[in-house]
């Protein structure tokens, strides 16, 4: 062998040498979203498209979910190293298991307020919050806005109401065929499921919680014990990783929209872009997310929301905000600053 093969042989030892250090430093993050890959998925979907995560040292795997109840337990139980959840999940996990070895903790907050809503059809004769009492409502008895329906009610003096239970794929179905007066669920879920079930978007009904006062934080980034004590900069890495993409995703949806195509090809491309914007809208650029700032929480809101998850999930003991969330690892006011001026 000559000199140049030598080099040759050496340069090329040297670069699967380097290769293989780059990708033995790359820290590994399995990370369970709340539901399953729609138009909101795309602000995790896109920056791990775009590589942003890998280019922050981060081998981050993305997984589907089934409730965000499911998402904090799954973290709890060390499956996952990191999640997307609702705050209220995450609250009643602490405190109907205080002596847990494991509990998750909440690092950014994404959904500023929670995306729970009652909706009806106009034929029910409802229109506002105390037209609910005596009826019989439906949802899934996971739904985030079927527990925080006590909270709902207590701000807009709804007597009793009937609950029914049902799968979700179900909830609307049962709305349209009137075997329920109303139901609960995420807005830019349930809304867009009705109108692909024939409602026109007229004769919905809609009645928000954060519009009749409740002021519930939504779904935040939660990360599991053992990665924020023993990595703390691998979480640091991902939140940052996550608002460049989020940004990027927030000003242009349908480019976001990609990555969740990428990842199931038989989504409904428009609808989910739709789904996508509503959330942006209502949940994540929301006038009281561009007044507190995007990624982070307003601890009198917060210690609020403590209180009032407690007694309305009548939990074993009462909510810490203290222990739930921390603000530690979050990125510079600077870099946070991603919301568009309205």
């Amino acid at each position: 062998m000559n000199k140049r093969q030598l080099l040759q042989s050496f340069l090329a030892a040297s670069a699967l040498s380097f290769g293989m250090s780059a990708a033995q430093a790359q820290t590994p993050i399995k990370f369970q979203l709340d539901w399953r890959f729609e138009g909101p998925a795309a602000l995790f979907l896109h920056p791990a498209a775009k590589g942003y995560f890998k280019a922050a040292g981060l081998d981050v795997a993305i997984d589907a979910g089934s409730g965000s109840g499911g998402t904090v337990t799954r973290v709890a139980s060390g499956a996952y190293d990191m999640g997307f959840a609702d705050l209220a999940a995450l609250m009643e996990f602490h405190a109907n298991n205080p002596d847990a070895p494991n509990k998750p903790v909440a690092v950014m907050m994404v959904y500023n307020n929670t995306p729970a809503s009652v909706m009806t059809l106009k034929k029910s004769g409802i229109t506002k919050p105390a037209d609910l009492t005596g009826k019989k409502l439906g949802a899934p008895v996971f739904d985030a806005g079927r527990r925080a329906f006590p909270i709902f009610a207590k701000a807009n003096n709804v007597g009793a109401v009937n609950w029914t239970a049902m799968d979700p794929t179900l909830r609307e179905t049962m709305l349209m065929r009137g075997d329920i007066d109303a139901i609960t669920g995420f807005t830019f879920t349930s809304l867009l499921n009705l109108e692909a079930r024939g409602a026109k978007a007229g004769d919905i009904v809609v009645l928000p919680y954060p519009d009749y006062g409740v002021k519930l934080y939504g779904n935040a980034i939660i990360v599991a014990p053992k990665l924020l004590k023993e990595k703390p900069e691998a979480v640091k890495a991902f939140l940052a990783a996550f608002t460049r993409g989020a940004k990027e995703v927030i000003a242009n949806p349908a480019l976001g929209i990609e990555s969740v195509k990428a990842r199931d090809g038989i989504i409904d491309t428009a609808l989910e872009t739709r789904r996508l914007k509503l959330a942006i809208d209502t949940v994540i650029n929301s006038p009281d997310a561009r007044s507190e700032g995007f990624g982070v929480v307003n601890p009198a809101r917060l210690s609020l929301m403590a209180s009032q998850v407690s007694d309305a999930f009548n939990t074993k003991s009462r909510v810490n905000p203290e222990v739930v969330w921390t603000s530690a690892m979050l990125p510079p006011a600077a870099a946070l600053d991603i919301l568009p001026k309205k």
